[in-house]
């Protein structure tokens, strides 16, 4: 993705009245206007009140809004924050939109985001969801400050979730990474994180931005570059993460966007992750989660139906991707009801390691691979509500080290169904 084709000159231009600065906040939108007025309030009252003598500017990398969001980023007057704070920067917090498209295009925002950050030297860059409904003034304090005073690269968010939010990254995305690439970062695909000034520069020289799946789920590949190449890693805990839209994200969306980025970035860093035997912790800073919220609301007959069904329609396409003995204990998990079942952690780690390596050697159309992991993630989702009903938020967090646990015991399978299917 060469830099010229996402910086017009008139981007150019002002980045160069900008100068360079200390931080830089980045904001990928694409008609926001719901929410971007108190997103770009509370990064005005974080700059303001945390770093008033830094240099600072917010960045906006919009894909074609049609509902004036830009404007509003940049129309944002910075007045009403100072007169609620009743703190002032002594120096000006600039704020610049260029369009980089007519349609949302992640790879693109974040490339725009990280050039500019070189582009002015930013010593960090933050980006922020335009979408985050809960965002803090603090979270820009505690994403900056273990760049800008610790010397980290990247900065990853821990959340607080009502108790079954997240499944997605509990029972997948974080025991998968962990397992992979001996690193336990609890949110590998995050909306909100920060990285160095140095980092920004490397991302921009990687190939993953001109890749199908890289260019879908370019998020986990910065958290993965940063772990691979050795960057100084941390985690800090942010606060309650606004639940999404459901009517707007669908499962596969997700699926395209985390599993199968994260399923194909194992080709290029297998000779660093096949040697990997076990995981180590990241520091932690800012605390921890508080009590969970109330539990989300889930209709477990619905997933039941909907994985049994798709172990039913879909056996043709299983029968390409998973080893015979795996499909027929999913066969037989299938024929269970809604009281009695259960998709045992063992079981899970071999169908999520099958499905990572025939997505490897391409079986099939590597879309339809990750189609196809949908139902059987809705079953293990399923299992893993029932399985934790009645338990606490500490006992929901050993029941998630259990499984990571299963996954590191496992990863000799996966090396062995790797080289199967080379």
């Amino acid at each position: 993705m060469a830099e010229e084709t996402l910086l017009s000159d008139e981007f150019l231009r002002q980045l160069i009245n900008v100068g360079e600065v200390d931080i830089l906040i980045g904001l990928a939108t694409h008609n926001n206007a719901r929410t971007i007025q108190s997103v770009t309030r509370a990064i005005q009252a974080g700059i303001l009140k945390c770093f008033p003598r830094e240099r600072a500017v917010i960045i906006n990398a919009d894909g074609g809004s049609q509902d004036g969001t830009p404007e509003m980023v940049v129309g944002a007057s910075i007045d009403d924050v100072w007169s609620a704070s009743k703190v002032y920067a002594l120096r000006t917090l600039h704020a610049i939109s260029t369009g980089y498209g007519r349609g949302p295009d992640p790879a693109r925002a974040l490339h725009t985001i990280f050039s500019a950050a070189d582009l002015l030297r930013a010593r960090a860059c933050v980006v922020i969801s335009a979408e985050e409904t809960t965002i803090e003034p603090d979270w820009i304090q505690r994403l900056v400050n273990p760049v800008y005073k610790e010397n980290f690269d990247f900065v990853a968010p821990i959340y607080c979730r009502q108790r079954f939010e997240g499944l997605l990254m509990r029972n997948l995305l974080y025991p998968m990474t962990r397992t992979i690439y001996g690193c336990r970062i609890r949110e590998p695909f995050a909306s909100e994180f920060a990285i160095s000034g140095r980092l920004a520069t490397d991302l921009l020289n990687r190939s993953f931005w001109n890749e199908d799946w890289g260019r879908v789920g370019p998020e986990i590949r910065v958290a993965l570059t940063a772990i691979t190449a050795n960057y100084r890693v941390c985690e800090v805990f942010l606060g309650m993460k606004a639940q999404p839209n459901r009517s707007a994200r669908d499962l596969v969306f997700a699926l395209r966007r985390t599993v199968g980025s994260l399923f194909a970035s194992l080709d290029s860093d297998f000779s660093m992750w096949s040697t990997i035997s076990s995981s180590q912790a990241i520091p932690s800073v800012n605390g921890h989660c508080g009590p969970a919220a109330a539990s989300v609301k889930v209709n477990r007959k619905r997933l039941r139906d909907m994985f049994a069904h798709g172990v039913s329609e879909l056996d043709s396409v299983f029968r390409s991707i998973l080893s015979p003995a795996t499909l027929a204990e999913l066969q037989r998990i299938a024929t269970l009801d809604t009281n009695s079942f259960r998709y045992p952690a063992d079981t899970w780690a071999k169908t999520v390691f099958e499905f990572a390596s025939s997505f490897h050697s391409s079986v099939i159309s590597r879309d339809h691979i990750i189609q196809a992991l949908g139902p059987l993630f809705r079953g293990r989702a399923l299992s893993f509500l029932l399985e934790n009903r009645d338990a606490s938020e500490e006992e929901i967090e050993q029941s998630v080290e259990s499984l990571c646990a299963e996954f590191e015991r496992l990863k000799p399978y996966l090396l062995e169904v790797w080289n199967q299917r080379k």
